[in-house]
């Protein structure tokens, strides 16, 4: 961008010479010049103006693409930690529920002692006990590899993350349907697009400015001791100026084809611009209905949680009055405990919804240092 801006000065060259020149053997005569050369081209026709613009918007393109790269790390991020919240909160639950299936085997098995169930439901029981257990092993190889992601992600070595609990999280209770287009303008990908947009707008406009007359003006300030055909000592001040009008001729076809081309790229980065508009809202409206749905199943999931909740301790009292069966109280306390591992993972899927609700509006802004400049 600094490139384009030094266009508009003139352009200085030192290019000092010297001779010298001997006839017939005579004392050989010097002659020397120092001069300094400018140029400078005139932007007539807003060629170097178009350049000028296009290599801004190159640049902030490129910035663009780092706000790209920081959104999608935080997202990345805060993916992460939610992540082991929710393992966190699973663990806890089958942790709870192991204890609760341990009791049961300690209970069956007395109750086998005491002839009121046979041998087959002490070892229906004990082979749930176990599968949870085994759960439980699981769940803490998953922590354990989450933690080591987001410790990579944060340029750390493998540790134990500090971190709160799922249920003490709190967000927003509503969310707007309604995204306003400004917002959408944040996502870098949009942004990336519009500016392409620009480049190709300024590029058609120097591609045009080619087909007129180029204007130049050229100086010449310098110290000199040759007049022609005569050398004096000490040399004198060398001033020159001249002015030129430069037209293309044969390369007309050549230029006019650059234009064609140019406005071709220019329809194309107009198109992909409206394209990468549709898919930020698309990706926007993903986002809020994936929070929406996960907010409305979680208050079904807390009545389901309690229901089977007094259905469990309903079918316990029952079983210690012997007028049920093992199966029942098996059934229900697998039905509670999937019932809880789906309230978690809805809760989940409702900070995923605002993590994607985040990274699709583009996240957080940094204006970049020159953002006031023309």
């Amino acid at each position: 961008m600094l490139t384009s801006r030094l266009a508009y000065l003139p352009s200085l060259h030192l290019t000092p010479e010297g001779s010298l020149a001997s006839f017939d053997r005579s004392a050989p005569s010097r002659t020397y010049t120092l001069p300094v050369a400018a140029s400078w081209e005139i932007d007539a026709f807003g060629k170097l103006t178009s350049n000028r613009k296009r290599s801004r918007a190159a640049y902030l393109q490129s910035q663009e693409y780092r706000q790209a790269v920081r959104t999608q790390l935080i997202a990345g991020i805060s993916n992460l930690y939610y992540t082991l919240l929710m393992l966190d909160k699973q663990y806890e639950i089958s942790e709870h529920t192991a204890a609760a299936w341990r009791e049961s085997v300690e209970t069956m098995r007395a109750m086998k002692e005491a002839g009121m169930t046979t041998e087959a439901g002490v070892a229906q029981t004990e082979g749930n006990y176990y599968a949870i257990e085994a759960s439980l092993h699981d769940l803490k190889q998953q922590i354990s590899e989450v933690e080591n992601s987001l410790a990579l992600l944060l340029g750390e070595s493998p540790h134990t993350i500090g971190r709160g609990k799922l249920d003490d999280q709190e967000f927003p209770a509503e969310l707007t349907t309604g995204v306003p287009l400004r917002l959408l303008a944040n996502r870098p990908d949009v942004r990336s697009a519009e500016l392409s947009l620009m480049q190709a707008h300024y590029a058609t406009n120097a591609a045009r400015s080619a087909l007129y007359p180029a204007i130049n003006l050229s100086g010449l300030a310098g110290w000199t001791n040759s007049a022609g055909s005569y050398i004096v000592n000490p040399g004198k001040l060398l001033l020159t100026a001249t002015a030129s009008l430069t037209q293309p001729l044969f390369n007309r076809g050549l230029n006019l084809a650059q234009v064609k081309i140019s406005k071709a790229q220019q329809e194309e980065a107009a198109l992909s611009f409206q394209q990468t508009l549709l898919n930020a809202g698309a990706e926007v409206n993903d986002a809020l209905t994936q929070y929406q749905t996960a907010r409305n199943k979680q208050e079904l999931r807390i009545r389901q949680i309690h229901s089977l909740e007094n259905a469990l301790e309903s079918t316990e009292l029952l079983m210690t009055h012997g007028s049920t069966t093992y199966l029942e109280i098996l059934t229900a306390r697998q039905s509670l405990l999937s019932a809880q591992l789906a309230g978690v993972a809805d809760r989940f899927s409702e900070i995923q919804g605002m993590i994607s609700l985040y990274h699709a509006l583009g996240g957080g802004r940094e204006l970049p240092e020159d953002s006031n400049e023309e």
